[in-house]
């Protein structure tokens, strides 16, 4: 099918196939067609039907209280087409993706599934082919158990890999978390569409940087921090990560960013907020190139950083009220420019 899709900066033409989202089928072909979650959540990919016929997918997707169906508007990622169609959509488009980060379909195996902590999950996949993506990025997984597609970012980080590492928090009425935690997944089939998501680190912005996360958030931070210690980076740029739990039990990965802050102790620094714990003795003693704070993640953020803040790209992930705090913070308090704030919306 032909779908032509207008905008202020003119019009773009792609196929899509008779059961692809509107949404994957631009972004497949290159166009960088405006989305967040990629998933119904946020509405970003709100379009208008001008001309055609279209099936929506999930009907009470959240992200339809933006959409006014009276006026045929649609959400891209929950839309099929029935035929040729033509799409307003608002705004401007940028142009197109970078070829070699044009988002595709994969299928994938799961394996080495383990659990880090009583509800946070860790396990690979790996591809039925290569992939490259940005640090930071993330995709859309899917299985055939589960209706619905989630985003998760990845955790590692390598040029071209057929492996994706992925940790999962367990959700209260999470379908696909409860997938992955009920079920022994270890080889399972599971769909992949991406590399999505513009909260991305590249060494050649030469800018020091910023990262807040909360519980499983810090995903796509530990990608941005390989790919800082891979390339160097932290030999003559400085990274401040702040990773926000509850409690003690809630931590993972403390041996891992121990050994990134090892490599490059004098430009690293990794800050383990507890909000919900103020004793972190034995932690302390066990990773004390670590530092251990007790408070909202925001807030530890706000009392570390005064006056640390210059010429630096910030990156948040984690839960909503934990991201609009951090957002809050940032350009209230530190004042940080939107421009230097990365981050992609989705829970």
């Amino acid at each position: 099918m032909k779908i032509k899709v207008q905008t202020k900066g003119g019009s773009y033409d792609f196929d899509c196939g008779p059961e692809e989202s509107l949404l994957y089928a631009g972004l497949r072909n290159g166009l960088s067609l405006p989305y967040e979650c990629a998933t119904g959540t946020c509405g970003t990919c709100r379009a208008r039907v001008v001309e055609g016929k279209t099936h929506l997918e999930w009907a009470d997707a959240p992200g339809m209280s933006y959409v006014k169906q009276e006026k045929k508007e649609i959400l891209m990622c929950q839309t099929r087409a029935r035929g040729d169609c033509t799409l307003r959509v608002p705004g401007k488009m940028t142009g197109e993706i970078k070829r070699d980060r044009w988002p595709s379909y994969f299928v994938g195996q799961v394996n080495n599934y383990r659990l880090v902590t009583h509800d946070v999950s860790l396990f690979d996949v790996k591809l039925d082919k290569p992939t490259s993506f940005d640090a930071g990025q993330f995709v859309l997984l899917e299985s055939d158990e589960v209706v619905g597609t989630r985003a998760y970012s990845m955790v590692n980080y390598d040029r071209e890999t057929n492996k994706l590492v992925f940790v999962i928090k367990r959700k209260h009425d999470g379908k696909f978390s409860d997938w992955i935690f009920d079920n022994n997944v270890e080889g399972k089939s599971i769909k992949i569409f991406g590399p999505l998501g513009c909260a991305t680190f590249h060494p050649k912005e030469n800018k020091n940087i910023l990262c807040i996360a909360g519980g499983s958030g810090i995903a796509g931070m530990m990608a941005i921090v390989s790919h800082g210690c891979q390339s160097s980076y932290f030999k003559t740029h400085n990274g401040f990560i702040f990773f926000g739990v509850r409690s003690k039990k809630d931590i993972f990965f403390l041996e891992e960013l121990s050994n990134y802050v090892m490599k490059y102790p004098e430009n690293l620094e990794v800050t383990i907020a507890l909000s919900e714990e103020t004793n972190a003795t034995g932690l302390q003693e066990c990773y004390q190139n670590l530092r251990f704070a007790t408070g909202f993640v925001h807030a530890v953020v706000s009392e570390h950083m005064t006056d640390k803040y210059l010429d630096m790209l910030a990156y948040v992930a984690g839960p909503p009220p934990m991201v609009d705090s951090a957002l809050r913070m940032l350009v209230l308090e530190a004042k940080f420019p939107g421009t230097d704030i990365r981050y992609d919306k989705f829970t």
